[in-house]
């Protein structure tokens, strides 16, 4: 029998989300019957402690007795349990300054730590995460800041709804205008974002005729990293290299930012890839974008006009070519940014029911099978006090070299 327990979120902000529904850890326990849970009482968590008693789980303060903790964001230094073994993104593996301290911690009390970020496959393909509902939401939050920048119509905050087929009925009470619109990526948060341009029905064009395309109907059109880069030497190029030697590849983004109204970014940034557009870049009188969904959300790198994160409550504001300053995003020479970096916290009962479909489906397995693909030991950042051999190139931040 192996103790779980789904903790309670403690960080502030505060985050709604859990890794498992009561619905899917009654599913979870009749799969896995040597799989025990408790769940950690919380009055913020999108469902109630009620909701996990009525499911036949113990809901309680205290759980110590568990052997593996399991939650969704950042534990606060004071409610770490020693010895223990936990799962939650530490926001550490990109040597994140501000949590330099939570690894420190985590080491001294000899916890094992899985970050639901490096949980992934053989390939390096990550297994679980809230990919979808960011695209998802932050699709629906331009769609949002298009309505209200140019006065068209008015859609309500998603964290006002109830869930996703909410927030799709109400996209289905508003009109696109005839924009074209650009997506990129390839992964879990483009899929997501494709879903609401489908929903819409917006019709998606291929790149040579997105490019030419001069119609009166909303269009869009997804493209990959080697359609908004190119090769310096001019050869074809490919993904695997292109993700491994970035600075082999020059941008090829301006074709597209001649001729695109709307910016959806749903792309996975690596270090070293070419920006998509600079400040002068946005300043020429031949760039057209005038409103960025940024999910990727990447601060002062490859879209200029990111120069900050938004917030669930003030989702968007305007970056001006000319000043290369935040401006209100209704003023008209402005480009409109949406930037929230926790998108998935608007939509947390989907995000959590799919959240907790693949960790039960990538993740528990293998608590009973000796983790024979070998998913834990990939994902195991830390063991017996010391950063396993995978993540030793933490060492020198966590000495704060």
């Amino acid at each position: 029998m192996i103790k779980f327990a789904l903790i309670k979120e403690e960080k502030t902000p505060s985050d709604r989300r859990v890794v498992f529904s009561p619905n899917k850890l009654k599913e979870l326990v009749k799969k896995f019957p040597k799989a025990n849970f408790k769940v950690q009482s919380s009055n913020i968590r999108i469902f109630t402690d009620q909701e996990y008693r009525d499911a036949g789980f113990d809901v309680t303060e205290d759980v110590s007795d568990c052997d593996v903790l399991l939650g969704v964001k950042e534990v606060p230094l004071p409610a770490l349990i020693p010895n223990k073994k936990y799962f939650f993104f530490s926001h550490t593996i990109k040597k994140q300054p501000y949590n330099r301290d939570l690894l420190r911690e985590i080491l001294k009390n000899n916890i094992e730590l899985y970050d639901h970020e490096v949980i992934v496959n053989q390939k390096n393909h990550r297994l679980i995460g809230f990919g979808r509902y960011a695209g998802l939401v932050g699709t629906y939050n331009g769609f949002r800041g298009i309505g209200l920048k140019e006065n068209l119509y008015t859609l309500p905050k998603v964290k006002s709804l109830p869930d996703l087929d909410a927030m799709l009925a109400e996209l289905d009470k508003i009109k696109i205008p005839p924009i074209k619109i650009l997506l990129t990526g390839a992964g879990k948060v483009a899929r997501g974002a494709k879903e609401i341009l489908d929903h819409l029905k917006i019709r998606e064009l291929d790149v040579e005729d997105f490019l030419e395309f001069k119609g009166e109907e909303p269009v869009y059109c997804n493209i990959d990293v080697l359609d908004y880069n190119k090769k310096k030497d001019g050869s074809a190029g490919s993904h695997k290299e292109f993700f491994k030697e970035p600075g082999k590849y020059d941008s090829n983004f301006l074709r597209f930012a001649k001729c695109s109204d709307f910016f959806i970014s749903g792309h996975f940034y690596g270090d070293g890839a070419p920006v998509f557009f600079t400040a002068e870049d946005a300043k020429s009188k031949d760039f057209t974008i005038k409103y960025i969904a940024d999910i990727s959300c990447d601060i002062n790198e490859p879209i200029a006009s990111t120069i900050r994160p938004s917030t669930i409550a003030e989702p968007f504001y305007g970056y001006d070519p000319a000043t290369e300053s935040e401006v209100d995003f209704r003023e008209k020479e402005s480009i409109l940014v949406m930037a929230v970096d926790n998108l998935p916290c608007e939509l947390p009962k989907d995000a959590s029911e799919g959240f907790g479909e693949m960790f039960m489906e990538h993740v528990i397995p293998a608590f009973f099978n000796n983790d024979k693909n070998g998913v834990l030991a990939r994902a195991r950042m830390t063991q017996n006090g010391r950063l396993t051999p995978k993540f030793s190139y933490l060492q020198n931040y966590v000495d704060g070299v």
